[in-house]
């Protein structure tokens, strides 16, 4: 899976994404090789709550020219130079004049800062510090910038479900937005998409899984316009994945709510396959989190990530590039999401049928009769505690936790117990009711 991941980030890099654009559109398109994604334009101007859809930007070219013709700064050679969303502009300009637009890192003198301008008006184009540093003050520039704000354009988003069972649904929301950024972009389309992949090919899935694309904040909060309502009555999880592709430790960001579904599985299979990760508690800032978890809505999404956004200097700089992220770090973060899901789908709360004393378990081959290996006292402990605590107050997270045994480990003696007519989870038992 590493090898495919890389091949799809090499494709993806190139290409400027902004909040919409032809770049989204391509970058789009490329996933739907992996995810079956709808694609949706949303105009520019569709209101949602306080919001509007901006116009919709595309560019094709900028530089700054010294007096000699030589391109000093140049888009063509990473689409960070710009300012996102920069107006056309064409003129020259004196170095007084030209500075006010031009942004840098001074404490990070050799790398060229990512920033945006997209709710006023404005053009301008981001340099190293030490570029900047060599302008001649008393050079007169030429500056081109060859873009266009449209505002009969629209926002590009996708979306792609698997159908459970159940309508009841696990959501996973990524991000398309971002130029040339490798942990704080890619890695969350990338993962989201071989996510989806790998899940397509599970077997009876209890919940309904939905993946969305969409440019940051805008994105997330056009979606809660449509589907919000839908997802406060039917949302059991949902996860915002980004910053996911570095060789960092899991972090994990909790929802508002602080002890949804989300939150007690993730910290249930990080602390049972981690020896170093974060847990933190949810704050009103970061990603899409901050939308989904806002008061009016209050849903269960979290964040699993590797390092956190903002917490690794490479943030929002050119330097998170393709050296930064690892291609196994991804491929192991889709396994992650995977094992949380495995949990999500199996935590139930189930029902000893037998509850007076131990069921004979000898005679349905459950239990040993002479001497055993570990292995077989390790199952029928498992099957001790899960017939104890099956009374329909316990899920599955719950018996692990007071057990201290693995859900890796309590999955199949749940599914011998049902096989052998023992235990059914307790929705089963209210149909039979």
């Amino acid at each position: 899976m590493k090898n495919k991941i890389e091949e799809y980030f090499d494709r993806l890099w190139p290409i400027t994404r902004s909040l919409t654009g032809s770049g989204n559109r391509e970058t789009l398109r490329i996933l739907s090789e992996i995810i079956d994604l709808k694609i949706t334009e949303v105009p520019s101007g569709t209101q949602c709550f306080d919001w509007n859809v901006p116009p919709e930007w595309n560019i094709k070219e900028a530089w700054i020219k010294d007096s000699k013709g030589n391109k000093i700064v140049d888009f063509s050679v990473n689409n960070l130079h710009i300012l996102g969303y920069s107006e056309p502009f064409q003129g020259k300009l004196s170095f007084e004049e030209l500075k006010p637009h031009l942004y840098t890192l001074p404490d990070q003198p050799d790398l060229i800062p990512y920033l945006t301008s997209y709710y006023k008006r404005r053009w301008g184009f981001c340099l190293t510090h030490n570029q900047f540093q060599k302008l001649d003050q008393n050079e007169n520039y030429e500056v081109f910038i060859d873009s266009s704000l449209d505002e009969n354009g629209s926002m590009t988003i996708g979306e792609a479900i698997i159908k459970g069972k159940s309508n009841k649904e696990i959501m996973f929301s990524t991000y398309i937005c971002h130029p040339s950024l490798a942990s704080n972009e890619l890695s969350g389309p990338l993962v989201s998409a071989f996510l989806y992949k790998s899940l397509k090919e599970f077997q009876n899935l209890k919940y309904t899984y939905r993946f969305i694309f969409v440019p940051e904040t805008i994105g997330s909060i056009y979606s809660l316009s449509v589907k919000g309502e839908h997802w406060k009555n039917h949302l059991k999880a949902g996860f915002v994945i980004t910053c996911i592709g570095d060789n960092g430790k899991f972090t994990y960001k909790k929802s508002r709510i602080g002890n949804s579904l989300p939150d007690r599985a993730v910290e249930t299979i990080l602390n049972q396959t981690e020896t170093d990760f974060n847990i933190v508690d949810f704050f009103p800032s970061g990603s899409d989190e901050r939308q989904y978890c806002s008061p009016g809505f209050n849903l269960p999404v979290g964040s699993l990530m590797r390092t956190m956004y903002g917490k690794y200097p490479e943030y929002h700089t050119s330097a998170d590039n393709k050296d930064y992220v690892s291609f196994e770090a991804m491929e192991k973060s889709v396994q992650k999401y995977l094992d949380v899901i495995e949990l999500i789908e199996k935590n139930e709360k189930y029902i000893n049928k037998m509850p007076y004393c131990e069921p004979q378990l000898g005679k349905r081959g459950l239990y040993p009769t002479l001497g055993s290996q570990k292995g077989t006292q390790d199952f029928v402990k498992a099957m001790m505690w899960i017939l104890n605590l099956s009374d329909g107050t316990n899920d599955l997270i719950t018996i692990s936790e007071k057990s201290k045994i693995s859900v890796k480990d309590l999955m199949p003696v749940v599914d011998k117990l049902i096989e052998n007519g023992i235990l059914e989870n307790e929705e089963t038992s209210n149909l039979n009711d």
